[in-house]
C-alpha cells in the first residue's frame, strides 16, 4: 500500500515537474518550457495565497454579511409596517395625527 502511494506521488510529481514527461515536452524550446512552468507555478502560488487568505477571514466575512442582511431585513420590515399600519409608529408619540396640536 505504501509503495503504491509512493509510486502515485512520484508519477504525479514527474508528470508536472519533469519536462521530459510533462505535456510541456511538446514545446520544442527548453527555455520556453521552463518559462511556461514558472508562470504556472506563480499562478498556483497566488491561487493558494488568495484561498488561504479567504479562509482566514471567512468568519469575519460571514459576520459582516450577516449584519448587512439583518439591516436589510429590518429596513424591509419597517417599510412594510409603515405601508400597512402607519399608526403603529404613533403609539409612543404624543401627537395622534398630522396637523392636530393641543
Amino acid at each position: 500500500m505504501i509503495i503504491l502511494l509512493k509510486n502515485f506521488v512520484v508519477r504525479g510529481w514527474n508528470f508536472v515537474f519533469d519536462h521530459r514527461v510533462s505535456p510541456l515536452r511538446n514545446i520544442p524550446d527548453v527555455a520556453i518550457r521552463h518559462y511556461v512552468l514558472q508562470v504556472l507555478g506563480l499562478m498556483w502560488a497566488v491561487s493558494f495565497s488568495v484561498a488561504i487568505g479567504s479562509y482566514t477571514f471567512l468568519a469575519y466575512s460571514i459576520l459582516g454579511h450577516s449584519v448587512l442582511i439583518a439591516a436589510a431585513a429590518i429596513t424591509i420590515a419597517t417599510f412594510t409596517v409603515a405601508a400597512k399600519r402607519p399608526k403603529s409608529f404613533m403609539r409612543a408619540s404624543s401627537r395622534r395625527s398630522d396637523g392636530e396640536h393641543e
